[in-house]
């Protein structure tokens, strides 16, 4: 059930499941347009691999993993982010479109993996003081803010009608050992 309060078509908790979103490609090519990805990249939340398959078609080594496995799409490793103590062998980056329930946890953890980290977030992401420490003390070098609104991520097994999103979102650039201002940018 939607709730009217906050006009933002969010559903429970409960009704996302494993908060499947699938990140549409113009996200990723937007992404490639402005930053340069090192060559082995860790995909942690790859759902079906929507992004996983933009990147691979860059030319980028893909680590592809999840938390539980999704018909028509292999994935290299099923295992939840929050229980591992090191990325996959010769990761540089994680770029990934995180479960929003616990995006500041996902931030956080990922930066103790690997020395930089790339998450599609909404742009109210900046606005908590709860996560005042991972964006003021932890590296963020640039924010990337879409000019146009994204496609609407509709959850997985969503058979409702389709429409257009009404949240901004971006991409949000941490790397390990950054010390200067946040760049924020249009994209």
């Amino acid at each position: 059930m939607l709730n009217p309060a906050c006009q933002t078509g969010q559903h429970p908790h409960a009704e996302r499941a494993r908060d499947l979103y699938e990140t549409p490609p113009v996200t990723v090519e937007a992404l490639l347009r402005v930053e340069t990805l090192p060559h082995r990249i860790w995909e942690p939340a790859a759902g079906r691999g929507a992004i996983v398959k933009i990147l691979r078609k860059h030319g980028h080594d893909v680590t592809a993993s999840d938390i539980v496995a999704y018909d028509g799409f292999r994935l290299d490793l099923t295992a939840d982010i929050f229980t591992l103590s090191k990325a996959p062998t010769g990761v540089r980056a994680l770029v990934t479109n995180p479960p929003y329930q616990c995006a500041t946890a996902f931030a956080e953890h990922a930066l103790d993996l690997v020395p930089q980290v790339f998450l599609l977030l909404r742009l109210a992401f900046l606005e908590s003081v709860g996560r005042t420490r991972i964006l003021e003390a932890s590296g963020l070098r640039a924010v990337h803010v879409f000019r146009s609104r994204l496609p609407m991520m509709h959850r997985d097994g969503w058979d409702g009608p389709r429409a257009s999103s009404a949240l901004p979102f971006a991409w949000f650039c941490w790397s390990r050992g950054y010390g200067g201002p946040t760049t924020v940018s249009r994209i």
